[in-house]
């Protein structure tokens, strides 16, 4: 279907014939987010959250938006499944201390170098092994999703010159500009982190199939994906505030 047809049926649909054309959509998005999470999450919470915000999203829709309903409505169900899961998180503290301190020690080596930060720099950095700062890489992806406004237990978000704060998870994911910065961002990360990220998030291939895409061990490819967006943080750490003019 062409993005002009796709228009037009958003246009005739009723919001409850959009959601019966597009439930599909939910659960794909679902099973998708599921093998990227911490093990305790249920598939059926986050459909049950993701039908909820595509009704949200057949109600508000308008072509005008200048999208399609089917990427408007992906954009408002992963935003609602991710912050159902965030409702419910439960890493530690540490957690979100070691990806402080990693953030900080990418963005002291390349604004000292002016160059993409290198693990050993990292490592020395931080006065840690190279091995247990793949440790901390691993931990902090595996155990906290991605997001550049988290707030820790403790109410510090991390950021150094924040500027006004996201109302919600899911509302930089609509931004424009964002979206811009973002995609900059992963264009300038170093090849094979570049790479992983594609293959992960725009094939969704699992970490096993991207190591076998890539010949390298699983265990390898989850190393780059950490390395990858803690660097994105790191670079997309002040966006708000720059967006802001700070």
């Amino acid at each position: 279907m062409t993005s002009a047809s796709a228009y037009a049926l958003a246009g005739q649909l009723r919001p409850e014939e959009l959601v019966e054309r597009y439930a599909p959509l939910v659960k794909k998005i679902g099973n998708h987010l599921l093998g990227r999470l911490p093990e305790g999450m249920e598939l059926e919470d986050l459909i049950q959250t993701g039908r909820i915000a595509l009704l949200d999203a057949a109600r508000q829709f308008s072509p005008a938006k200048g999208a399609t309903f089917e990427t408007y409505a992906s954009i408002r169900v992963r935003g609602a499944m991710l912050d159902e899961f965030r409702n419910t998180d439960w890493a530690p503290r540490s957690v979100y201390r070691k990806q402080r301190q990693l953030t900080a020690a990418i963005r002291a080596v390349e604004n000292r170098t002016g160059k993409h930060a290198t693990p050993r720099e990292v490592a020395g950095e931080l006065g840690v092994s190279l091995e247990d700062y793949f440790r901390m890489v691993v931990d902090t992806t595996t155990q906290r999703m991605f997001s550049l406004d988290e707030t820790d237990p403790d109410g510090d978000t991390g950021q150094e010159d924040a500027g006004s704060p996201v109302d919600e998870p899911s509302a930089a994911l609509e931004s424009d500009e964002f979206r811009e910065a973002m995609t900059a961002a992963i264009h300038a990360l170093p090849e094979r982190e570049a790479l992983v990220m594609s293959l992960y998030y725009d094939e969704e291939l699992n970490l096993k199939e991207i190591g076998e895409t890539l010949g390298v061990s699983e265990s390898r490819v989850c190393q780059i994906h950490g390395q990858a967006l803690t660097r994105l943080r790191a670079r997309l750490q002040n966006w708000n505030g720059e967006r802001h003019g700070a």
